[in-house]
């Protein structure tokens, strides 16, 4: 698929304020927004978006030193966060119970999520190779907050990527995630925050900083740290920017460059920034990323397609995960996230039926949890189960297995 059905609805004839002004410095996960802030895809299908730049990982199992290894990984975290540029709509929360699959045979691997929890909201996901090279799974509690004029997302949770060959677990979280201008003005993203990526086998170790902007935009969207092996040796520097590319570099070459740099910059950086102006205007990028000599290309991101921008800044991976393809519903269980109705309205440009569709099953969520809470059921979740991450030991939500024997019969009709 390369096109959605429809364009996307403009925003700018929907205040916001009048909604958000209650909320600074609350959770926005009971706030009931306009579904023109949304864009056509689930939480659970921005989730498979992690999996865009799947080569990563393929060319991880094939690496014999793990340094490299964990260089491979180091991008495939960055490549995994990098669809979220200029994406400023909200995707839809899932329902509780709704399921999301996506299997690959080009690319070579299958997954399955779902939400595991209401309140909060928490998606789960689990991910393998369909060559048994590798299995990539986490739950993820996306925390939104409102801050007067921007919306801060703390992605709650733990990431890990098992290299199965190597009898390997890597672990991490992704960075915070802001969108800027909520009420006024262009809205930009920036994501900020130190990730911290975990060989539990060797004890190496990657350090990333997603940099804030700072003042003068000078650090938009950049990206630097560095891998050291479990003595605390740094073997190599990683530089870049989510938006464009990742490079990896000696460590010496780096702090040579970086000491050049510093006695050539003169330069004066102008902010021009109107009184009372109340948006906090996105700053001019900078030149892109400036490449040391002897770096080491990691990871580059691929192109959008020419129509983007008019179809919710969707990537061409991301346009087809809504997609039904012929045969697809026979196989697919009643809770996937293709058969919810309001996004399918949405994604086809009938903003009115998507918004009608979108209550009613907010509505018919909300009586289900009331029959429940009279008769003292608990609800169950049916692909994951609560416990703790084996490597981190921290509280997370593991597959059970058994999706992919397609045996649905028991499921609840949640749309």
């Amino acid at each position: 698929m390369t096109a959605l059905p429809a364009p996307m609805f403009p925003r700018n004839s929907v205040s916001i304020w009048g909604i958000l002004k209650k909320c600074i410095g609350l959770e926005l996960s009971k706030i009931t927004m306009p579904i023109a802030f949304n864009e056509p895809l689930s939480f659970l299908q921005r989730i498979s978006e992690y999996m865009e730049h799947t080569y990563l990982l393929n060319k991880a199992c094939t690496l014999p030193d793990s340094i490299q290894r964990m260089q491979a990984v180091a991008a495939f975290a960055v490549s995994a966060v990098a669809s979220q540029w200029d994406r400023t709509g909200k995707p839809f929360n899932p329902l509780l119970g709704e399921t999301y699959e996506l299997t690959r045979e080009d690319q070579g691997y299958r997954l399955v999520s779902e939400q595991v929890s209401h309140h909060p909201p928490v998606s789960a996901f689990h991910a393998e190779s369909l060559a048994g090279d590798f299995v990539f799974h986490g739950s993820i509690y996306p925390k939104l907050k409102f801050w007067g004029k921007s919306v801060e997302a703390e992605p709650k949770g733990t990431i890990t990527m098992e290299l199965l060959k190597f009898n390997e677990a890597y672990t991490w979280s992704n960075p915070f995630c802001c969108v800027h201008n909520i009420i006024l003005g262009s809205l930009w993203i920036e994501q900020y925050g130190t990730v911290e990526i975990i060989n539990h086998s060797t004890g190496d170790k990657c350090v990333l900083n997603f940099k804030p902007c700072g003042m003068f935009g000078k650090e938009l969207h950049r990206v630097e740290g560095y891998i050291q092996d479990k003595s605390k040796r740094k073997h190599c520097v990683i530089y870049g920017k989510w938006t464009e590319c990742m490079w990896s570099v000696d460590p010496q070459t780096f702090e040579n460059h970086r000491k050049n740099e510093k006695k050539g910059e003169s330069r004066k950086y102008s902010k021009s920034k109107k009184e009372n102006d109340d948006s906090d205007d996105m700053p001019e990028s900078q030149d892109t990323v400036s490449v040391i000599p002897g770096s080491t290309l990691l990871w580059r991101i691929a192109s959008r397609p020419t129509h983007s921008t008019t179809m919710y800044n969707f990537t061409s991976f991301a346009m087809s995960l809504n997609e039904m393809e012929p045969g697809m519903e026979a196989t697919l269980p009643p809770t996937d996230g293709r058969l919810r109705p309001d996004i399918r309205a949405m994604e086809n440009g009938l903003m009115d039926e998507a918004s009608r569709e979108k209550e009613r099953l907010e509505q018919k969520q909300r009586e289900s949890r009331k029959e429940r809470a009279k008769s003292q059921e608990e609800w169950s979740t049916r692909w994951f189960q609560q416990g703790n991450n084996p490597f981190t030991g921290s509280p997370d939500w593991l597959y059970t297995g058994g999706y992919f024997n397609r045996n649905y019969a028991t499921l609840p009709n949640i749309y």
